[in-house]
């Protein structure tokens, strides 16, 4: 396949969110050293950007810099109502048997909470593609869980991810007193043109090959249909390495990029 055809050790544009992939931007190193800062003062963060921009792999990479007194939760779906919510929340924080009753699921989550406390250990919450909460209930539980702290401390960091739609949804009337809470709100942003040819040459040194294939041709022209979305040029990117290998190209250019940009880019 391309992988030996170009002396990749692996894929280089793989869609799974591996922080070792992950491409600091001028964006990404903000919006990484704002959360490591948000997760250390356990407060409430929400981190919004378009689809493929990199949000869940950045608190990946956040994960992995904050280490073992961290412990990160994340809900990947949150399409709950607040009971099915917190109830998702005790079993990852390994609560047996989760009760039914709101109140009893609340001491149960603050208990849990609290003994990690005692461990050395700060859970971070992290709600995933936030902007599909359909029952906005949740978002009062969500705020009612900061209430878990110490004289001087939050037990609790709650970082809460989505798309651009979220940011609408969070300014509305209705989430004042969530809003009050939030320590931090950043918009991840596309790349920008500059920054797109040392995003494709780091991710292919970071799969085990070398700089510089793309051509700045090609570049410019990926960034012209992609937008600088990372999601949206490592699909271009990957069709354009089959391309090139089935033309046994060393190089590829706009050429082969105009080629693959009918392809379904999600």
């Amino acid at each position: 396949m391309y992988k030996n055809f170009f002396g990749f050790s692996e894929k280089p544009f793989s869609k799974t969110p591996d922080p070792r992939f992950l491409f600091m931007s001028r964006g990404h190193q903000e919006a990484l050293a704002r959360l490591e800062f948000v997760a250390e003062e356990c407060e409430i963060a929400v981190l919004s950007g378009e689809i493929g921009c990199g949000k869940t792999t950045l608190s990946r990479a956040l994960m992995d810099r904050l280490g073992s007194k961290y412990r990160f939760c994340y809900i990947l779906n949150p399409r709950l109502n607040p009971v099915e919510f917190l109830r998702t929340i005790a079993r990852i924080l390994d609560v047996e048997d989760p009760a039914i009753a709101k109140d009893e699921l609340i001491h149960q989550i603050h208990r849990a909470v609290y003994t990690a406390h005692q461990s050395g250990i700060c859970p971070v919450l992290v709600i995933d593609e936030a902007q599909m909460i359909t029952d906005f209930e949740v978002f009062d539980e969500i705020r009612l869980l900061t209430n878990f702290q110490l004289d001087n401390r939050n037990l609790l960091g709650v970082i809460i991810m989505g798309q651009p739609e979220l940011r609408l949804m969070l300014s509305s009337d209705r989430f004042e007193p969530l809003r009050q809470r939030i320590s931090l709100h950043y918009h991840l942003l596309p790349l920008e043109v500059d920054e797109l040819m040392e995003y494709l040459d780091f991710r292919l040194i970071a799969a085990g090959g070398s700089p510089g294939l793309f051509t700045p041709d090609a570049v410019q022209r990926l960034f012209e249909l992609t937008g600088g979305v990372p999601r949206r040029i490592n699909s271009m990117a990957t069709n354009a390495l089959l391309v090139a290998y089935g033309r046994d190209a060393a190089l590829i250019n706009s050429s082969i990029i105009n080629e693959v940009k009918d392809e379904a880019i999600v």
